[in-house]
């Protein structure tokens, strides 16, 4: 890839991501007509969590010493992360893999919006009027009182709003945390919740085709992870992530090719409205940044 400037390589490294956390939601929506919720996230855990400590302590930032403020950050990101876990997928275990999918891409409209609200974060009428269209799009694709409509689509609209709580922690986590370190200390969380969980479970006797879809899970979510962190150091953020929608087309592809699942036209209406709005959302963010630090650069010394 050495042809490759830094944001073509930030863009294919998120595609790489996007298309691996999606390929390991495929993973863990295949194990769900067979094992109960908490006992397929315990054990894809069980898989993930030596992985993703090996990962953390060869890129040497296996360490503790952060600050109290640091260490609420994190905690708080781990219960949100745990509660985003066990919503997403209850609703992936239930629904259509694009549906949920979908429903996700909202994320970029209600980070937006609750920095706004929380953290006095800049926000015009511009982005304000894609927030609302955006979640216009989400109504489209859940259609409340329709005849599709479930509680599993209300679980997937509250994960979106408990990740972003988790994302939002994220943003006030001082440059001092690793950003492995962060995902083992949620990769711990979410495995002891499940572990909790599966006191009200039923244990299923696990097959080898168990043990291959959730090796592929954890396989494939460290993946996603790694290349997550790569297209964050590469490249300029604003050109890189609008490239996380791949996960859009990749669940579309996933779910037609796997489970035989085509959404309906109205899903595919909201879910273009949903990515067209965090796109023009994504954009304007960085024009508005890039307009303060041209400010801030201009002041005097």
């Amino acid at each position: 890839m050495a042809f490759l400037t830094d944001n073509m390589r930030g863009a294919l490294f998120m595609m790489g991501s996007m298309t691996a956390f999606t390929v390991n939601d495929a993973f863990m929506k295949s194990v769900s007509t067979d094992l109960p919720l908490m006992q397929s996230i315990f054990l894809r855990g069980v898989i993930v969590l030596p992985l993703l400590i090996l990962l953390c302590k060869s890129m040497g930032q296996l360490r503790f010493d952060l600050s109290r403020r640091d260490w609420i950050l994190v905690l708080i990101r781990t219960v949100a992360e745990m509660g985003g876990a066990f919503l997403f997928i209850k609703a992936l275990f239930n629904m259509p893999l694009a549906n949920v999918s979908a429903i996700l891409q909202a994320l970029p409209l209600t980070v937006s919006l609750a920095a706004a609200l929380f953290f006095q974060e800049p926000l015009g009428w511009r982005r304000i009027t894609a927030i609302i269209v955006g979640f216009a799009g989400v109504l489209l694709i859940v259609r409340p009182g329709g005849a599709d409509f479930s509680v599993f689509s209300i679980y997937a609209i509250a994960a979106v709003l408990i990740v972003t709580v988790r994302d939002l922690a994220a943003r006030r986590m001082s440059r001092d945390v690793p950003s492995t370190l962060a995902a083992v200390v949620a990769a711990i969380g979410v495995t002891v919740m499940a572990a909790i969980g599966l006191l009200t479970e039923t244990w299923v006797p696990v097959t080898v085709p168990h043990v291959g879809f959730l090796t592929g899970a954890a396989v494939f979510i460290i993946g996603g992870y790694v290349f997550s962190v790569a297209a964050m150091r590469v490249g300029e953020i604003g050109f890189v992530a609008p490239f996380r929608y791949t996960s859009l087309l990749v669940a579309l592809i996933l779910g037609f090719l796997v489970f035989g699942e085509i959404p309906k036209a109205l899903t595919f209406l909201g879910a273009g409205i949903v990515v067209a709005m965090g796109l023009f959302t994504l954009y304007r963010e960085q024009r508005v940044k890039r307009r303060l630090a041209r400010q801030m650069a201009s002041q005097p010394q």
